[in-house]
């Protein structure tokens, strides 16, 4: 049976505050984000208004390796990441 694939994800929340996270399945974990009891912490007091980013990679390891390294980053260049992935979303709250 082959492995799942994962995904790393960068929201932007309200206030404008950026929220990089990993799963399996993208449109449940929006859905754990915008409810109140299975979000993180973070996305319960800054509930996420846009998906900025969504990137597949190969294992759950190479997921985590590659969220750390966007916390890391400021605000500007988590950004520029986003766009030179070449990749954004039309998600919005109001079409959740």
């Amino acid at each position: 049976m082959p492995a799942r694939p994962y995904y790393v994800y960068l929201l932007e929340c309200r206030g404008g505050r950026l929220y990089a996270g990993i799963t399996t399945d993208v449109e449940r974990r929006l859905r754990e984000h915008r409810g109140a009891s299975k979000g993180a912490r973070f996305t319960r007091a800054h509930p996420p208004v846009k998906l900025v980013a969504t990137v597949r990679v190969a294992s759950r390891s190479a997921a985590l390796r590659l969220e750390a390294s966007i916390r890391k980053l400021r605000r500007p260049q988590k950004l520029r990441w986003a766009a030179d992935m070449g990749i954004g979303s039309a998600w919005t709250s109001s079409t959740m």
